[in-house]
């Protein structure tokens, strides 16, 4: 079958141009004809709070990677949406995060879909942004409204889904592992690579951060931790979408500047085995989420994980077995590493890892994709 997925993709940099490059991947594993659009400009460099938007590698030699279009200019938005129209592909995959994309991804749908054959089917990271702005609703309804189907990640982003629109095919199929960052490397070998001492336990949050990412809840949580565990560490790896600032302060306030390591900065893709290589435990006190890369990472990874029980997370990660789910406050955060400090060698966490991300699969994703087509069309054509 011939399948178009539109968004991000190199030589835009973060998770979601990983994500869609890895689909196309799976997609061409299967014998499809795929191919990539995305963005001549994503964000306008007033709106994007990082330091750049772009990749410095070359592209990926495997991929068909065109940029058509601009978020910020409709007249590529009907060039786009034509173009689609009439080399009427069997299917038109947007993953959608954020409001603002929206004029852009439902203008290029309605025009690609009003050939007959072309059916759109969006793949839902969240349906409500995590930091919400005016106009958020309305235009995630205008993009909700332009397509046939949707895949969505948690039982929360389905439910969120429904509020504004329910007559249309959905599907729930959790992230699948991010197995595109390379294998494991001994421990030792990552923390030097890194410079730090072996002898601690470390821990890890990974990723942008943001507010709503609870960051300061694990630094709180990390002081109460070091009453019980001395030998403890916070590695703090990706960069800041805010100002840094306030956090660093408030690791001095609680004693911890020793005890906390910044790599304040993006994390290349070749990079971030040596990160979870080197933990113990992968942290993520978020305060709201629908779901997160990061677990799939430290599934991939082999990792435990302490996540706090909102959105999809819970979903996720089995309580007491793959790692611990826990109230978003520094109490309840510090007791579930306590906890892991304390049963590691007891519970066998990589053995449940092990048997849990059997079910994050790409390939259950594409057949997820072809299910809600075939509920779309009524029919299963592949080819």
């Amino acid at each position: 079958m011939k399948i178009v997925i539109a968004g991000t993709a190199y030589p835009f940099r973060g998770g979601l141009a990983a994500y869609n490059e890895r689909l196309a991947r799976q997609f061409l594993s299967e014998g499809h004809d795929v191919s990539v659009i995305t963005f001549t400009t994503q964000y306008p460099s007033l709106l994007f709070p990082g330091k750049t938007q772009y990749l410095d590698a070359p592209a990926p030699a495997d991929l068909n990677i065109n940029r058509e279009f601009s978020s910020v200019n409709p007249f590529t938005w009907l060039a786009t949406g034509r173009r689609i129209k009439k080399s009427r592909p069997g299917i038109l995959i947007f993953k959608y995060w954020l409001p603002f994309m929206s004029p852009a991804f439902s203008t290029i749908a309605r025009i690609a879909r009003s050939n007959g054959e072309t059916k759109v089917i969006a793949i839902f990271d969240n349906v409500v942004p995590h930091e919400k702005r005016p106009g958020d609703v309305m235009f995630t309804r205008l993009f909700v409204n332009s397509i046939d189907g949707a895949v969505v990640m948690s039982e929360s982003v389905k439910n969120d889904l429904f509020k504004f629109r329910s007559n249309i095919p959905v599907i729930l199929n959790p992230h699948p592992l991010f197995d595109n960052f390379g294998k494991r490397t001994d421990r030792k070998e990552a923390l030097a690579r890194l410079g730090l001492d072996s002898s601690y336990t470390y821990l890890l949050f990974f990723g942008f951060v943001r507010p709503y990412k609870g960051l300061d809840l694990l630094i709180k949580a990390l002081r109460w931790v070091k009453e019980e565990y001395v030998n403890i560490k916070l590695i703090v790896a990706g960069e800041f979408y805010e100002d840094d600032k306030p956090y660093k302060k408030l690791a001095e306030q609680e004693g911890l500047t020793e005890d906390i390591i910044f790599f304040d900065r993006f994390i290349n893709d070749d990079e971030v085995a040596v990160f979870f290589s080197a933990c113990d435990l992968v942290v993520q006190p978020y305060r709201s989420a629908t779901q997160s890369g990061v677990t799939q990472i430290a599934y991939h990874f082999e990792k435990p994980m302490v996540v706090t029980g909102v959105g999809g997370l819970k979903e996720i990660v089995p309580d007491g077995k793959c790692g611990y789910v826990v109230s978003p406050d520094p109490e309840s955060i510090a007791d579930a590493i306590i906890r892991y400090l304390s049963e590691r060698n007891v519970t066998d966490f990589v053995s449940y890892i092990r048997e849990e991300k059997k079910r994050y699969s790409w390939d259950k994703m594409t057949a997820g994709i072809f299910e809600i087509y075939k509920k779309i069309t009524g029919y299963d054509n592949q080819k």
